[in-house]
């Protein structure tokens, strides 16, 4: 990692000191998920686990040609390893993009080729691209001629109707010619129409095996498993198969689900940071935020699940998600959700 890289939030990095001439490699990452992995909530989660690699939510080309490119870029540098995800489906945009995520300081570029919204069907880019194979070939190889940074695809195992195993292998193939060597694979059919993003993501059955045997069979690529992963069980179950694992809703929802991952897979000393040290840790982002006229709510919402199962929980997700209670607010709020958690947690 570029230890000369820019802060482009200009905070101090609280949640990792260190840098290193090497990125960690992407056993564990957190998905990328539309309005949840935004940069308050990835701040968060590296204070938990130092070497996953966290995706930020889907950024279309057109948001970022025509939009506000930092507010959609801007990010702590604790975030790294971190992969800027793009939606898109017209090359030269999407090198213009990825230009943008490497000069930001992004350390990888990946291409959403599995969102099944009919929003972003319209938009001609997601999970559609599965049957443009070579379209999206077309645009990972401009991706690659703009950027040094990794560029990768993260997509389904198939589309609508289409559920033999040669199709997921055909689009792997396709693309892989054109220069990427990492894929993300979520192992359920995506539903075009008829099903909510929401049933797309529950109602399609997995099918690791279909994940598994396409490392199995083309071990020169590196690929990554995501849906439906819950515990560490089942993480240890499909590394043994696959190079990595994209854990998605569970590491939002149960976020001390990821302290393990930096000493279990990773090989780490843990950080020896308790639940409430994260929550204290998190104050002075909250204040900083704060003076730049961000609310609170926009940051709590996202560390409601730090105690989970933990005594006092309720007290703390009460607190921190009570209209009545984030009213004018400051950090301190944070202190009072603590009461009702013990010491140790």
């Amino acid at each position: 990692m570029n230890s000369n890289k820019t802060n482009r939030d200009g905070a101090v990095n609280l949640a990792n000191q260190e840098t290193t001439a090497k990125l960690p490699s992407r056993r564990l990452s957190v998905a990328p998920m539309l309005d949840w992995t935004d940069r308050h909530y990835r701040y968060f989660a590296r204070l938990i686990t130092r070497d996953t690699w966290l995706y930020t939510e889907m950024v279309t080309t057109g948001a970022l040609i025509h939009g506000d490119v930092g507010r959609h870029l801007r990010f702590d540098e604790s975030e790294h390893p971190l992969a800027l995800q793009l939606g898109g489906s017209e090359p030269s945009e999407l090198a213009q993009c990825a230009k943008l995520a490497e000069s930001w300081g992004y350390d990888e570029v990946n291409l959403n080729v599995g969102c099944p919204s009919e929003r972003v069907q319209k938009g001609a880019f997601g999970a559609c691209l599965m049957a443009e194979a070579d379209l999206v070939a077309d645009c990972v190889k401009a991706m690659r001629d703009a950027v040094s940074i990794d560029v990768t695809v993260k997509h389904r195992i198939g589309i609508d109707q289409i559920e033999n195993y040669a199709f997921l292998a055909d689009f792997v193939d396709t693309v892989a010619a054109a220069g990427c060597s990492t894929f993300i694979v979520h192992a359920r059919n995506a539903i075009l129409k008829g099903l909510s993003p929401k049933e797309n993501r529950e109602i399609p059955p997995l099918k690791y095996d279909y994940v598994y045997r396409l490392k199995a069979e083309r071990p020169d690529l590196e690929i990554l498993l995501n849906g439906g992963v819950k515990t560490l069980e089942e993480i240890d179950t499909h590394l043994a198969q696959v190079d990595g694992v994209m854990v998605g809703r569970e590491a939002y929802h149960n976020p001390w689900l990821m302290a393990s991952w930096d000493a279990r897979y990773y090989g780490r000393e843990p950080s020896g940071l308790s639940r409430r040290d994260v929550a204290i840790a998190m104050m002075p982002y909250i204040e900083r935020h704060l003076a730049e006229g961000h609310r609170l709510r926009n940051i709590a919402r996202h560390i409601l699940g730090l105690f989970q199962g933990v005594p006092g929980a309720r007290h703390w997700r009460r607190m921190l998600s009570d209209a009545k209670c984030l009213d004018g607010a400051d950090a301190s709020l944070l202190l009072k959700a603590l009461e009702d958690i013990g010491d140790r947690a």
